[in-house]
């Protein structure tokens, strides 16, 4: 019978694909995507703070993968909020910082237990979300062209086939089975968004799992991937891949697609990193240079965490007391190193440089 994209998909094959999908064209695309990643890998491995950029990469992250689901902000707003404890941004700004909990709450239990669960993938959507809410048990759930409000496509439906479906994805996740762990991500991001688990927040969720799985099989020690750039920039063809593998079991141009968006993501990383070492070396200096009395690596590293940083920030690196570091934040100012920003009755100083090196790496 062929596919009808208006009925549930209950029928939904269960992993591992019966399809050989470890071909030479996708074996070849693995190698230089898995060179590409581990590049990345060691970059992040050899910078004197490994988790001085994971909050900006996640942050872009979180703006890029938010903006896949039409919630639209800037780096800008983030960089602000993440700073800013005010509590007054945006809807769309929240919608945003909470993805970037979801993450990081992800990281922390992977680290502490090893396990992608289908416990694990609904408190993710609970952080992204704000609610309690859990697995679909109601029928209705189909996604629609945008433009036409055609049915593209109508995930399984029930909440026990649901969830069978999630404990079959589970069990593929852990097995050892001799895939290339890069393929396996592949197909688990398709399965779980075939699945479609949740009322809201699946290309979210689904997007995070990538990175966890990275981290998990010791692809990456951290999550510092930009995926859902490249997906925005590659959006149509994301969307056709994978509605190739559901209509007709092509599961090669969605595995090659997947490892092209490693591959650019990574190389595009590593390009970030070597951008924001040059301006951090040349920084040091030049503070060395026209601040000596205050210049201190412990500075230069908090100025770079992220664009923007405030008196408590280096009160809390053991940099001195507010009045002190408002003192440095100020002289960094006048020699132009910083721009000064009120944000209500905050005072946010803006490392500009870096700023726009992220903008040019995020594309925007």
């Amino acid at each position: 019978m062929s596919y009808n994209p208006t009925i549930p998909y209950n029928d939904l094959p269960l992993l591992p694909p019966k399809k050989d999908i470890e071909d030479i064209t996708i074996l070849k695309k693995t190698i230089s995507a898995s060179r590409a990643l581990s590049e990345l890998k060691g970059a992040i491995t050899n910078l004197p703070n490994p988790t001085l950029f994971i909050d900006t990469i996640n942050l872009q992250e979180a703006q890029a993968s938010s903006a896949i689901e039409n919630i639209i902000t800037t780096q800008d707003e983030l960089f602000r909020a993440s700073m800013n404890e005010q509590g007054n941004n945006s809807s769309a700004t929240k919608e945003v910082m909470h993805y970037k909990d979801a993450l990081w709450h992800g990281i922390r239990q992977v680290q502490k237990k090893p396990d992608l669960t289908t416990n694990l993938f609904i408190s993710i959507m609970q952080i992204i979300k704000k609610n309690n809410s859990g697995i679909r048990n109601v029928p209705g759930t189909q996604l629609k062209n945008p433009s036409t409000e055609k049915v593209i496509y109508t995930p399984p439906e029930g909440e026990s086939v649901i969830k069978e479906k999630l404990k079959n994805l589970e069990d593929f996740i852990h097995a050892e089975d001799g895939i290339d762990p890069l393929v396996k991500m592949a197909v688990i991001h398709y399965q779980f968004e075939a699945i479609h688990p949740f009322f809201d927040g699946n290309g979210r969720t689904g997007r995070i799992i990538i990175l966890l799985y990275l981290q998990l099989t010791g692809l990456l020690d951290l999550p510092a991937l930009y995926l859902s750039d490249y997906i925005i920039r590659h959006k149509h063809e994301y969307y056709v891949a994978l509605r190739r593998v559901t209509e007709e079991e092509d599961w090669s141009s969605w595995i090659l697609y997947m490892l092209d968006m490693v591959e650019q993501t990574s190389l595009k990383g590593r390009h970030q990193i070597i951008e924001v070492e040059k301006l951090m070396e040349q920084m040091s200096a030049e503070i060395q240079q026209k601040l000596p009395r205050l210049y201190s690596k412990d500075l230069v590293e908090v100025l770079f965490k992220l664009p923007y940083t405030k008196r408590s920030q280096l009160e809390l690196a053991g940099l001195g007391n507010l009045k002190t570091v408002g003192g440095y934040l100020k002289a960094l100012e006048n020699e132009g190193f910083l721009k000064s920003e009120q944000v209500g009755k905050e005072k946010l100083y803006l490392n500009y440089k870096l700023l726009n090196i992220l903008k040019r790496a995020g594309g925007n």
